[in-house]
């Protein structure tokens, strides 16, 4: 055999050898992709970037500034989603996942879907108009704790391998929620009064968290009527109320006409379309805290 031929069979041998021993790698050593989660609203990108680290590449269906009640999925969207290994769904009854779940889950039907309201007592709207469960389950730290359990275990499903580094991490997110909890809890116990006014009823769960009462000027979804409106005043004037809430995914015009009325003013907190959760929430118990001292 020639030198050439022997150059040439060496390297024939060396890319077979290579091959094989590539084949018998673990497929998480494998694959330089990251494993894609999706999710309903912006809060739960957090939570699955925090467990998941830099193993996992996180999406929300809902972008910023839309409303997680009325928001339709784009064809752009429902292409992306057919790469998604896992679906991060509230599993609270919020209208985006009533109308698009089904929809979303026929798209790839081979990925992983997680509830993450598994295990939460879900509570009933403060809405006395609109009787039902209130889906914004995000609102409670002692919530995101059960869904950050319930994310790192469907993450662990996939990816058994990395067990260890997803429960770490896990940890690691659940003593920031216990310290975050702790400060809201402190910082909300010498408040005066303790009942706040908001457009979107969104808080309820916070209000449970901490002994407050929500009171919602929205109806059923929609601006509320004059009646409505005429008696919510009379409450805000009787127990000094003198901020109204509201989101920035909402019309205002409302509660302006209510904070006119009282002589108050509007502040804007964010329940649905903040992803830096921790933060966000630290802002939203500072503005409850002064509007309530």
């Amino acid at each position: 055999m020639s030198y050439k031929h022997r150059i040439t069979a060496s390297i024939i041998l060396a890319f077979i050898f290579f091959i094989t021993m590539a084949s018998c790698a673990p497929a998480s050593r494998q694959s330089a992709g990251k494993i894609g989660v999706v999710v309903t609203v912006l809060p739960q990108v957090e939570f699955v970037s925090s467990i998941g680290g830099d193993r996992v590449s996180v999406s929300a269906m809902v972008p910023p500034g839309a409303n997680p009640h009325t928001y339709e999925v784009t064809p752009a969207q429902m292409a992306g989603l057919s790469s998604a290994r896992m679906y991060a769904k509230v599993g609270s009854p919020i209208e985006f996942e009533l109308t698009w779940l089904d929809k979303l889950i026929a798209q790839n039907p081979g990925m992983l879907v997680v509830d993450c309201s598994k295990g939460i007592d879900l509570i009933q709207s403060t809405d006395p108009d609109e009787p039902g469960i209130d889906p914004h389950i995000w609102t409670s730290v002692r919530n995101v704790k059960v869904m950050v359990r319930n994310i790192c275990d469907g993450l662990t499903r996939l990816d058994p391998v990395f067990t260890s580094y997803y429960e770490d991490n896990r940890d690691s997110y659940l003593r920031k929620l216990d310290a975050l909890d702790a400060d809201i809890t402190a910082s909300l116990e010498g408040i005066a009064s303790r009942t706040f006014i908001v457009y979107h009823p969104a808080w309820g769960y916070f209000a449970h968290d901490y002994g407050l009462t929500q009171l919602g000027i929205e109806q059923e979804g929609k601006e509320p009527k004059a009646a409505y409106m005429a008696r919510l005043i009379d409450e805000a004037k009787q127990k000094n109320i003198k901020v109204i809430f509201v989101s920035p995914q909402y019309d205002e015009r409302s509660a302006d006409a209510i904070a006119a009325e009282i002589g108050g003013k509007v502040v804007s907190i964010d329940a649905e379309g903040a992803r830096d959760y921790l933060d966000n929430m630290r802002k939203v118990a500072q503005a409850f805290k002064e509007a309530l001292k």
